[in-house]
C-alpha cells in the first residue's frame, strides 16, 4: 500500500485552532469514487478534498469536495485550503498571482498575495439569486427565529452554488448569546433542500464589521466555524440590497466565536459585481496517509 500525502489545515485564520478545519489528500488519482468518501467518513472532518492533475488545459488543478457523507459541488473553505495545500506542496504555481481551480462548480479564479503563513487566498462565490424574501420568506423563518428582532435587510433565501436561508439580526450581542432550535433548523433545512440557517449582525465593537454565525444542519453540522460560500451569498444580498451602503467597499467577518473557534474572513466586491471570499490558512498537519481499497 502506497502512502499518499495529506494535510490538515486551519482555514480562515492567522493561527492554529481559530478557523475551520480541512483534510486535504494528494495523489489520490488512483482511488474511487467510494474510496474517496469512505476516507472523508473515516476522516470525519466538515469537508476532506482531494487534489488531482486538472483535465482542462486552463485549470491549475482539480478538485473533489466531500463532507463525511456526500461529495459537494463548492465550498468556500475547501476551496481556499486546498488552494493554499497545493502551493505549499508545490502541486501547482501561481501564474501572475492566480491559481484557477477546476470542481464540479466549474472553473474558479483564486488570488493569490503573499507568501507562507501570511498568505491570504481569494476565491471569485458563484453568482447567487434570491429565491424568496420579504414577507414570505420572515413568516418561514418566524418559528425558528423567535424573539430575534430582524436588521433592515431582513431574511432571504437564496441560492450561489448552495442554498441557504439568511437573517439579518438588528443586534450583534443578541445574535452571539442566541441558543437556537436546531430542531427547527434541521427541519427547515429538510423541507427547502437547503443548507440551513445563516445569521449574521452588523458590528460596531471590534474590527470586523459583520459577525456570523451558521448552521448547516443539512448536512449534519450544529455550527460552522468558518462558512465561505455562506458569506458569500450574505455578501452578494448585502450588495444587492445596500449597493452604496457601507460595506460597498469590502469587510471583515467575523464568525465561530461562540464554539470556541474566531475565524476572519475577508469579503471584497469587484467591479462586475462580484464576490470575492477569502483570508490565511495554516498548516496543522503535514505527513503520509495510507488507505485500504
Amino acid at each position: 500500500m502506497t502512502p499518499i500525502r495529506f494535510l490538515q489545515l486551519d482555514v480562515f485564520t492567522r493561527f492554529a485552532g481559530g478557523g475551520n478545519p480541512l483534510g486535504v489528500v494528494l495523489g489520490a488519482e488512483s482511488w474511487t469514487d467510494a474510496r474517496m468518501q469512505r476516507f472523508a467518513r473515516w476522516a470525519n472532518l466538515v469537508e476532506t478534498t482531494f487534489v488531482l492533475p486538472p483535465s482542462r488545459s486552463s485549470a491549475s488543478y482539480r478538485l473533489r469536495i466531500f463532507t463525511p457523507y456526500k461529495e459537494i459541488p463548492f465550498a468556500g473553505h475547501p476551496t481556499i485550503g486546498s488552494a493554499h495545500a497545493v502551493l505549499e506542496t508545490a502541486f501547482a504555481e501561481a501564474q501572475s498571482g492566480r491559481l484557477v481551480q477546476e470542481c464540479l462548480a466549474g472553473l474558479l479564479p483564486i488570488q493569490v498575495e503573499g507568501d507562507g503563513p501570511a498568505r491570504e487566498l481569494f476565491v471569485a462565490a458563484p453568482a447567487s439569486k434570491v429565491l424568496i424574501d420579504g414577507a414570505p420568506a420572515r413568516a418561514r423563518l418566524a418559528t425558528v427565529l423567535s424573539h430575534l428582532d430582524l436588521g433592515p435587510l431582513g431574511c432571504a433565501f437564496v441560492e450561489g452554488g448552495r442554498r441557504w436561508w439568511l437573517a439579518e439580526i438588528a443586534d450583534e450581542a443578541a445574535l452571539r448569546a442566541w441558543s437556537p432550535n436546531h430542531g427547527a433548523i434541521g427541519e427547515l433545512a429538510r423541507a427547502t433542500d437547503s443548507l440551513g440557517l445563516c445569521v449574521f449582525a452588523r458590528s460596531q465593537t471590534e474590527p470586523a464589521a459583520l459577525a456570523v454565525r451558521a448552521f448547516p444542519a443539512g448536512v449534519g453540522i450544529v455550527e460552522d466555524p468558518a462558512s465561505g460560500a455562506a458569506n458569500g451569498l450574505i455578501a452578494a444580498f448585502i450588495a444587492e440590497r445596500e449597493p452604496n451602503g457601507p460595506l460597498a467597499s469590502g469587510y471583515r467577518v467575523s464568525q465561530g466565536r461562540e464554539i470556541g473557534h474566531d475565524a476572519e474572513i475577508g469579503i471584497r466586491f469587484g467591479g462586475d459585481g462580484s464576490v470575492q471570499v477569502g483570508g490565511q490558512t495554516q498548516t496543522v498537519i503535514d505527513g503520509w496517509l495510507r488507505w485500504p481499497e
